[in-house]
């Protein structure tokens, strides 16, 4: 019981508050601005020459902000959200309408998913591996040059490397395709041809991640090693004779991974927000392309969603 009142209750409390007022940020910013998306789609009509009188804009804004749920003040939308929210509904998009925002997210999450899980994992398993190695071997030369590597490559931002390959491999070099998630044309289905053609046009977005992800766990690892090493236990078994292989398996690194295990927990609670910029540079059908393009359309259900 006291568990639940001074640690767990307040726990709770927290992640509701924060829970309750992201969300109600994401609903008021997309409507600071100044963009109208009912007044934007009915200009798109009328630029493309539809005639339309004063009578039917105005019955066609009608039926725009009922459709878009938008009728009402701000604050009747914001109850009116709450209201679908709590049904895990978000709405249809308002430019892609009629079409469900969840079925939107659902049809990109997966390419999401399946890019940053894949490339989270490798480069935490990889980068791990080789920051232990070099952590405990640190006065060797490799360790140090693998050292100096990882530092260089680790302030690079991750666009900047991802636009770098982009025009080595698909411009200069014209290895991997430019953009997009498959082949234009590619029927999509569980097959060898489609799942070959996803895994080459999803190689430099993964690159371009991965090699970032591996030089900051290597560097990672490596304090967490070196500081280790210079433990008193490890300084015992060291002097016990025991076996330089056991020691370093079985007390420094198996050590080593609790803070790493908890750091590639917290990396995979961050997966599903997509890799905005990498999916726009690549053209990837992932979360992070399609929240880009809500926000450029203003599309304040998908926004939001």
């Amino acid at each position: 019981m006291l568990f639940f009142k001074r640690y767990l209750l307040p726990r709770i409390i927290q992640f509701l508050v924060v829970v309750f007022v992201g969300i109600t940020v994401v609903f008021i910013v997309p409507r600071l601005t100044p963009v109208d998306p009912v007044q934007q789609v009915i200009s798109q009509m009328t630029s493309q020459g539809a005639f339309l009188d004063p009578a039917a804009v105005e019955a066609l804004r009608q039926s725009l902000t009922e459709m878009y749920g938008l009728e009402g003040g701000i604050f009747q939308q914001y109850v009116a959200f709450w209201g679908r929210l709590l049904h895990g509904d978000f709405g249809p998009s308002l430019f892609q309408f009629p079409v469900p925002v969840m079925e939107l997210i659902m049809d990109s999450l997966p390419w999401t998913a399946g890019l940053l899980l894949t490339t989270t994992i490798l480069s935490w398993l990889v980068g791990s591996i080789i920051g232990a190695l070099a952590g405990y071997f640190k006065n060797k030369a490799w360790a140090q040059t693998l050292d100096n590597i990882a530092m260089v490559v680790r302030p690079i931002p991750y666009y900047i490397f991802a636009l770098l390959l982009l025009i080595v491999f698909a411009y200069l070099i014209p290895i991997f395709p430019s953009a997009g998630g498959y082949s234009v044309g590619r029927q999509i289905g569980f097959n060898w041809a489609f799942i070959s053609d996803v895994l080459v046009h999803s190689f430099l977005p993964a690159i371009s991640l991965m090699v970032l992800g591996i030089a900051a766990n290597i560097q990672t690892m490596k304090l967490i090693v070196s500081n280790i090493v210079a433990e008193d236990y490890v300084m015992y078994a060291k002097a016990g004779g025991l076996k330089e292989s056991k020691i370093a398996f079985k007390y420094v690194f198996r050590n080593g991974l609790l803070p790493q295990v908890t750091n590639l927990a917290l990396s995979l609670g961050q997966i599903f927000g997509g890799a905005l910029i990498t999916e726009i540079v690549f053209a990837y059908p992932g979360i992070g392309t399609l929240l880009y393009g809500a926000i450029n359309s203003n599309d304040y259900n998908l926004i939001i969603g």
